[in-house]
């Protein structure tokens, strides 16, 4: 299914000339040699480019011939089609006699009968070679000659005269149609079924996930004889066309060095398409706004703009058109010389969109007015890692809540208790923790406990859950030390001091807090007294008893009716207001 979903959409973006061809890539040159028809050396053009601090070469399509054009093996036999680099095109280095053979030998093997331009380049080599010391010209220039000895540069050749690199003739694409390969297994391909087709020995690599090797790792391959089966040897395990495997990495690739379509959590590298462009709504674009909340610079609001629009095209019924239409992700995380799959969704676009809005509803919870309106999966993972950096992130709890947001499944368990441990070791309730905890426990509660309230966006009053109610009682005595400090500011207040008991264990705690609260309530006014003894006998009317322990689901209750209560008290409502609202219903 993976592999499909990727041809069909390399098919889609060839259709629109967005990705390279069949037998072709996009890389960069760095120098281009040029040659006159007798094949002698006239001159080199610089095709570098300043990029930051360094020097980049500039990007040509250039001809495909096998994986050595992503990776090089350590044979020294398998050179790339009239470019390469110049360990290869100039035989300078380790191995250099061997590779500058190969190089040659690849030339004559695509062109038995070389045209005007591919016979002056082979007259060229005929030359140099037979000479004491080859290439002479180029390894001691002074501009290019150090540079060339390191092996490292892209070259490729451009006949005296001709505007543009011989890679850019047309005989390169007859040459490598007419080419015949050397072996033939033939077989029928998994992805497009069809049958007694060359097979693909060894599969391209794809570069660009994080963590993996530089030079590029596989997402199919077979090394070892542990991974083989009925004596079938290498690829042939998951036999797939030459084509196809071709078309599938080159899709791979393409998504992987997307601005659009990648985002990397943690050790996860997700890519995400549709299967058709769609109509209505783009699901590409609120799964970026999902996960890594990426806003236009020109215009801050539009990841905002973007979720409404895509929330009323839900209430309208405009998804419907949708049916038949799949948004694929994929999460992909690095493994020695292999791409390891960490998950796979490909759900309809109706249903990622049902599934979304459940997300945003869940995770809805009262906060400030200069808060975002919708968060983030970075904001949700790194509220609950060490000092909000993500890579102390547990390495599989992204993946966890990206498949709970996209089947629209309990939120894993591991979401929930790093958040506890986190709010106890600080002793801070923010509106992403609490966001995560009430999303986590109504999830839940709907699957495990279905007689239990839902938990509200903002202050439940009527919610008589004894963790939730003494969360909220916690929150007022704060608040009744704090006003009673005021004008002056308190250091350290009994968040700091005793929310990791109160959470845990209330009944060792909050009998000596509301001893001390009556003292604190002597330093207010009249009016303010009245207020928070009323809501104390409020949150406390249905609490018989302090509970001697609160278990993980109970202590995100507590956390919840203090975040609650904490909101509340900071509505647009002054405290003269309060005052005179308390003093009136005397």
């Amino acid at each position: 299914m993976i592999l499909q979903a990727l041809y069909d959409y390399y098919q889609r973006k060839l259709a629109i000339n967005q990705i390279d061809p069949i037998g072709f890539l996009t890389k960069e040159i760095d120098f281009i040699l040029i040659v006159d028809s007798e094949g002698n050396y006239v001159d080199f053009e610089n095709h570098q480019v300043q990029a930051g601090k360094k020097l980049k070469g500039t990007r040509f399509r250039l001809p495909s011939i096998g994986k050595q054009a992503q990776k090089h093996d350590n044979s020294g036999k398998d050179a790339n089609l009239l470019w390469d680099k110049s360990e290869f095109v100039f035989g300078v280095g380790k191995n250099g006699k061997n590779k500058l053979n190969s190089f040659v030998n690849t030339i004559n093997g695509f062109y038995p009968s070389p045209p005007e331009d591919v016979e002056a380049i082979l007259r060229f080599y005929e030359k140099e070679m037979a000479k004491e010391y080859p290439f002479k010209t180029v390894l001691e220039n002074q501009e290019i000659g150090e540079l060339v000895k390191t092996g490292r540069p892209n070259f490729t050749f451009k006949l005296n005269g001709n505007r543009t690199p011989v890679i850019n003739e047309a005989h390169i694409n007859e040459a490598i149609t007419n080419k015949k390969p050397d072996k033939i297994k033939l077989g029928t391909c998994l992805i497009t079924g069809e049958i007694n087709i060359p097979i693909e020995n060894t599969h391209m690599v794809t570069k660009g996930i994080i963590g993996s090797q530089i030079s590029g790792a596989n997402i199919i391959s077979f090394n070892k004889p542990s991974f083989l089966s009925y004596h079938k040897e290498q690829s042939e395990n998951a036999p797939v066309s030459k084509t196809s495997a071709e078309a599938y990495t080159k899709a791979l690739q393409s998504l992987i060095n997307s601005e659009h379509n990648k985002i990397r959590v943690t050790d996860i590298t997700i890519l995400f398409w549709t299967e058709k462009k769609t109509k209505e709504i783009n699901p590409e674009e609120i799964f970026a706004f999902l996960v890594a909340q990426r806003t236009d610079e020109d215009n801050p609001d539009k990841g905002v703009q973007v979720i409404e629009s895509f929330i009323k095209s839900v209430f309208t019924g405009k998804l419907s058109s949708e049916k038949t239409n799949h948004f694929y992700v994929l999460g992909l995380s690095p493994n020695a010389a292999r791409i390891s799959v960490r998950f796979w969704k490909a759900p309809s676009v109706i249903d990622f969109g049902l599934n979304i809005k459940k997300h945003f509803d869940d995770f809805e919870i009262v906060h400030g007015p200069r808060e975002h309106k919708y968060l983030s999966l970075y904001q949700i993972l790194s509220s609950t890692a060490l000092a909000y950096k993500m890579e102390n992130v547990p390495p599989n709890l992204a993946g966890a809540v990206i498949e709970s947001i996209i089947d629209g499944i309990p939120y894993p368990r591991t979401l929930m208790q790093q958040c506890v441990r986190r709010i106890r070791a600080e002793q801070n309730v923010n509106r992403t923790r609490a966001a995560i905890l009430k999303a986590y426990l109504n999830r839940f509660n709907k699957i495990h406990n279905q007689n239990e309230k839902e938990i509200t966006m903002g202050l439940d009053t009527n919610n008589i859950n004894v963790a939730y109610r003494t969360g909220r009682l916690f929150a007022a005595l704060e608040k009744i030390q704090e006003e009673s400090a005021l004008p002056a500011k308190i250091n350290t207040t009994i968040r700091d001091r005793f929310y990791g008991a109160a959470s845990s264990s209330p009944v060792t705690v909050f009998p000596r807090l509301l001893s001390l609260k009556n003292s604190h309530l002597k330093k207010l006014n009249e009016g303010r007294k009245i207020y928070f003894e009323r809501l104390i006998g409020e949150i406390l009317a249905d609490v018989s008893s302090f509970p001697t322990n609160l278990t993980l689901n109970e202590q995100s209750n507590f956390a919840i009716g203090y975040y609650h209560q904490r909101q509340d008290f900071f509505t647009k409502k002054s405290e003269k207001e309060t005052t005179e609202i308390e003093s009136n219903n005397i």
